[in-house]
C-alpha cells in the first residue's frame, strides 16, 4: 500500500493517512474523553502517555508497508474526530476488515458513515479488494449501526473473542460486504 493517502470524503470529511506526527493529537483526544472511549476499546486504559501513541503508529507504518493496514486520522471540518482503518488485509481472498473509532463530540454527524463508504469504494476501486467486514462488541448500538445503513450482511457471532477494557471477553457481530455479491 501507498503512503501518504489523502481521502477526501466530502467537503466537511478528510481521512489523512496516520503519521507518527498525529500521535500528540490523538493521545490528547483520547486522554479528554476515556471514559467514553473505554467502553468498547480495549486499547484506551494501555495508552498512557504519548509514545503510547507513537508506538502504535510506527506499528501501523510497519504493517502498511507489509501491506496488512491502513490506517487513517479523520478531519472533520479541519479537526481531529477519530481514525478509521482497514486490518487484515488478505491478499489471496482479497479481503479486509475495517475498524473506527470516534470522539463523543463528533457522535452523529454521518461522520463514520460516510468515512466507511469512502474507505470501502477505495479497497475496491483503489486495491482491488472483495470483501469488507466489520466486527463490533454486542451492544455497541453506534457500531453496530454503521454495517446495517450500508446494508452490509450480518454473518453471526465471533463468541468471547475480544477483551474488554474490563478484563472479559465480550462477544463480537460480524458483518460482510462483497463487492461482487452487493454491488
Amino acid at each position: 500500500m501507498r503512503t501518504n493517502q489523502k481521502i477526501n470524503v466530502n467537503e466537511n470529511i478528510l481521512l489523512k493517512q496516520i503519521n507518527v506526527s498525529d500521535a500528540k493529537d490523538i493521545f490528547n483526544l483520547i486522554d479528554s474523553q476515556r471514559s467514553y472511549l473505554r467502553k468498547w476499546l480495549p486499547f484506551i486504559d494501555g495508552t498512557k502517555q504519548i509514545k503510547d501513541t507513537e508506538d502504535y503508529i510506527y506499528t501501523v507504518e510497519k504493517e502498511t508497508l507489509n501491506n496488512k493496514e491502513l490506517v487513517f486520522v479523520i478531519f472533520y471540518k479541519n479537526k481531529l474526530a477519530g481514525t478509521i482503518g482497514m486490518k487484515r488485509a488478505d491478499w489471496v481472498t482479497r479481503t479486509t476488515e475495517i475498524g473506527y473509532w470516534l470522539s463523543e463530540d463528533f457522535q452523529k454527524k454521518g461522520i463514520i458513515t460516510q468515512s466507511v463508504k469512502a474507505l470501502m469504494r477505495f479497497a475496491f476501486d483503489e486495491l482491488k479488494l472483495n470483501t469488507v467486514i466489520i466486527k463490533c462488541g454486542v451492544g455497541n448500538l453506534p457500531s453496530k449501526n454503521i454495517p446495517m445503513r450500508l446494508k452490509f450482511n450480518f454473518i453471526g457471532i465471533e463468541k468471547k473473542t475480544e477483551l474488554s477494557s474490563d478484563g472479559e471477553y465480550i462477544d463480537l457481530e460480524v458483518y460482510s460486504f462483497s463487492k461482487k455479491i452487493n454491488s
